[in-house]
């Protein structure tokens, strides 16, 4: 008997194909996985300037914000020595303001310079100007008054404030911008807020014909550089180059070998911009850094389907190899029965026969009948052993198991998993117990579980009842769910046995039952239920006691 040749024949186009396949994904998957990777980086090179921008122009906003309100805690008493500290505080922290101009005025007199509508109005005493120079900051007394429509714009602003203004309340956040800031292209002006009570003076001061009074105000005016703001290039792997440009800048010998992107400054360099470039080997060295995980992850994933196509492979070889070993086996088998079975067949046609047979004869075909059934005898002992081989049975390993930290452990799971589920037990008589923790947890598991799902909402309860009886174990899990008839109570542990109820229609092939039995007969024990119907039902696992 011989086997067919192409039994075992290897199909290697297959093996082939499959490794072309997995070729072709990889490739397709690093060319994807580069596309998106150059798309997100391309992406950020227009989001992130946002975040440069904010931090170049923080400086500006702390100054704007923060030290030019500081003016008014004088409450205009500024003199030319403190201005010129203050000055000094202002030039030291804030690079880009390059000079300011100091207007010591007055309010109440007869004015030499503005006047409101009814002849009383804001006089200018005096005009300082500060500079910066050689480590020192340098102040003039500057009478030309060479910004005076500065001045009155400011002083329009705080005769109108004066005469509107509710002194009753403090002023708003925007009325205090629109009358005491004045934002231009490179250079804001500030007068400080008087406080209430100087608003009410000054009120009466415009009702008054006449008054002899007088009240300092001080006036700053900031002349800005924006090529002195420093630039932060918080993300230099993206931007090559960040630029301080006017507006209206535009270059038009633009490399095309660069990416390049724009962001307006805001307030007194509003006038400004920053302007972002990049060359593309700049950006795609970038893209190389952020894609070489990501191919490594694609690749890693590449090798791993290469391996389990090798694992399919070998397995499909070793499996060929068994099966050869198995038609081996049951061709050498049968030839190995063939044999004395044809034998035993010609000794036994020779006995019973006609002729008459010898005593020499009849021992020798006695003989040959014996040893031929021993020979018959040792094959089936050979094929029993090697079915025995196969099919191998569980061994239990046991161990002492503290039956109180054991069931609580899987009360504890079962709390984590069902909230909902009320959970207690009681051990009496017994503290520990010589099993197999691991088929004594899959009855606690398959039991606890049978009793959450069949149990109503709301009533999902189970106490399980532990105690030593004689030289046994007795288990009790009893639950207040939806119970069973009496006449199904004998077909629950059977295999595929399902109660046709609400509970049963999804996700039960009946085996849970039936699996729990296995077991407990397997651990020479016992598992009987006791149920009624809406009052729940008690399942009793009776295992040996071995100490």
């Amino acid at each position: 008997m011989k086997a067919p040749k192409n039994i075992y024949r290897k199909n290697f186009t297959l093996i082939t194909a499959s490794m072309v396949l997995i070729t072709v994904s990889f490739v397709i998957g690093v060319i994807i996985s580069y596309n998106l990777t150059a798309k997100y980086v391309e992406n950020e090179f227009s989001s992130k300037k946002v975040e440069v921008l904010d931090q170049t122009s923080k400086p500006y906003n702390d100054f704007f914000q923060l030290k030019i309100p500081e003016i008014t805690s004088y409450q205009g008493f500024l003199d030319s020595a403190s201005a010129a500290n203050y000055s000094a505080t202002v030039f030291k922290m804030y690079p880009f303001v390059s000079r300011i101009l100091f207007y010591d005025l007055q309010i109440g007199s007869k004015p030499t310079n503005f006047t409101f509508t009814n002849n009383r109005g804001i006089s200018v005493k005096a005009i300082y100007q500060y500079k910066f120079k050689r480590g020192k900051v340098r102040g003039i007394r500057d009478m030309a008054f060479v910004n005076e429509d500065d001045f009155k714009h400011m002083a329009l602003k705080l005769n109108h404030f004066i005469t509107v203004a509710d002194t009753t309340r403090l002023p708003t956040q925007d009325e205090i911008f629109r009358t005491f800031y004045d934002v231009n292209p490179d250079k804001i002006s500030y007068m400080n807020i008087p406080r209430r009570e100087d608003v009410k003076i000054y009120q009466s001061l415009l009702r008054k014909s006449e008054s002899k009074a007088f009240y300092k105000q001080n006036m700053m005016t900031f002349l800005l550089d924006a090529n002195k703001l420093k630039v932060k290039n918080t993300h230099p792997e993206l931007y090559q180059q960040v630029t301080i440009q006017p507006v209206v800048y535009d270059p038009l010998d633009v490399d095309g070998g660069k990416k390049i992107t724009e962001a307006a400054l805001t307030g007194a360099f509003s006038n400004f911009k920053l302007y972002f470039s990049s060359s593309k080997e700049h950006l795609n060295r970038e893209i190389d850094r952020r894609f070489l995980p990501i191919g490594a992850i694609v690749l890693l994933i590449y090798v791993f389907m290469v391996m389990i196509t090798w694992l399919i492979y070998r397995n499909l070889n070793i499996n060929l190899k068994i099966f050869k070993l198995q038609y081996d086996f049951i061709n050498n088998f049968t030839h190995e029965f063939k044999t004395p079975v044809s034998v035993i067949k010609i000794a036994g046609s020779n006995l019973k026969g006609d002729a008459e047979l010898s005593e020499r004869q009849r021992r020798h075909y006695g003989k040959i009948l014996d040893e031929e059934a021993d020979k018959l005898n040792d094959l089936m002992n050979k094929l029993l052993s090697f079915t025995q081989l196969e099919n191998r049975s569980i061994t239990i390993h046991r161990e002492a198991i503290n039956l109180k930290e054991f069931a609580q452990g899987y009360i504890d799971t079962f709390k984590i998993k069902y909230p909902d589920f009320k959970l207690s037990y009681n051990i009496e008589g017994i503290e520990l117990f010589n099993s197999d923790p691991v088929l004594l947890g899959s009855i606690f598991q398959n039991l606890m579980e049978n009793a959450y799902k069949y149990s109503h909402p709301g009533k999902k309860e189970l106490h399980i009842d532990i105690k030593q009886e004689r030289r046994n174990v007795v288990l009790k899990f009893a639950d207040k769910g939806i119970g069973m008839a009496k006449a199904e109570q004998g077909d629950v542990f059977k295999k595929f046995y399902r109660i046709e109820n609400q509970y049963n229609q999804n996700g039960s092939v009946g085996l849970g039952l039936a699996f729990c039995k296995e077991l407990v007969n397997f651990m020479d024990g016992d598992i009987a239920v006791a149920s009624k119907i809406n009052e729940g039902s008690t399942f009793t696992v009776t295992l040996p006691l071995d100490k």
